[in-house]
């Protein structure tokens, strides 16, 4: 029985038609495949319910939790108390307009790849095979083989600390390296325009293939996992540091530093948040005391 009442945000859901679901396992909306049950999770279908469901758990001192595809985030066995609000699939249209892609902070990036693809736009190719929402590559600036969501970013519509919801120009988003003015003050991003090119279709998907044929080749994506789990130290590469410290296939339970990319940490099978949890600090650990860097965990733990 959840500690909270969630009365009001369930009637509140059901006004939208939003799915409500009770007691569901988050392990079922992580890459990770793990984390334990939820007391509740709304399905978010529109920009208008969630800024209700922020305000009304802020007044009613209810904890909520924002994901959409659940790629950048470690959930706890213990599960979460309060409300998941899911921006995902309920919450994903986009339209084109000339070069510019509209889209809800829910659409996969895969996704909106292909769109630009299927309308000959280029300058998102970097992004094709990243695994989670646009949504949540914006709260981060994701960005992989030498581009970031910076690059392509014209706006975004947010909904900030007191549940106002605001269109932030790219310039004022203080994007860095996978860090933004929504991750810095908790702002939740509801809808993005992105910026891009004409290009020739053929490139734009041959740029496509072979970056998918790289991920493929360099990185565990047999494995349950949350992409990379730490951060690029400034000046040196994680996976380098921890390859230099014979860490590589370091295992804690079913958790284990991926033989085949060490700065990726899998679920082998049945791995606990603990198992992730204290392989990540072996791993800080020994790398602290080899080289004197100090890694920062890229990887989002809720618990």
């Amino acid at each position: 029985m959840s500690l909270f009442d969630l009365t009001l945000p369930a009637e509140k859901a059901a006004e939208y038609g939003a799915a409500v679901l009770y007691d569901e396992p988050m392990s079922a909306h992580t890459t990770f495949k793990i984390g334990g049950r939820c007391d509740m999770m709304i399905k978010i279908n529109c920009e208008g319910l969630l800024r209700e469901l922020v305000i009304l758990c802020a007044k009613q001192g209810i904890p909520y939790y924002i994901i959409g595809r659940g790629s950048n985030i470690l959930v706890s066995d213990n599960g979460l108390r309060g409300i998941v609000l899911l921006l995902c699939g309920d919450f994903a249209s986009a339209h084109i307009d000339g070069d510019i892609i509209e889209c809800q902070a829910g659409a996969s990036l895969g996704a909106i790849c292909s769109l630009a693809l299927s309308n000959s736009l280029t300058g998102l190719e970097f992004a094709y095979g990243i695994p989670g929402t646009v949504g949540g590559a914006v709260y981060m600036n994701a960005g992989a083989y030498g581009g970031e969501m910076k690059d392509v970013l014209l706006s975004c519509r947010c909904i900030d600390e007191n549940g106002e919801i605001r269109t932030v120009p790219r310039e004022k988003m203080e994007l860095g390296y996978r860090t933004s003015i929504f991750s810095k003050k908790n702002y939740c991003v509801t809808s993005v325009a992105l910026k891009l090119q004409k290009g020739d279709p053929a490139a734009i998907k041959e740029r496509m293939d072979t970056l998918m044929s790289r991920r493929k080749e360099k990185q565990p994506l047999e494995y349950p996992s949350a992409g990379s789990t730490f951060k690029r130290p400034a000046g040196d590469f994680a996976a380098r540091l921890i390859e230099a410290s014979s860490l590589k296939g370091l295992s804690v339970g079913d958790a284990q530093v991926s033989e085949k990319h060490s700065g990726f940490i899998i679920n082998k099978g049945s791995a606990s948040f603990g198992d992730v949890c204290e392989l990540i600090e072996r791993v800080k650990d020994k790398v602290y005391s080899d080289s004197g860097i100090m890694l920062e965990c890229e990887v989002l733990i809720m618990e």
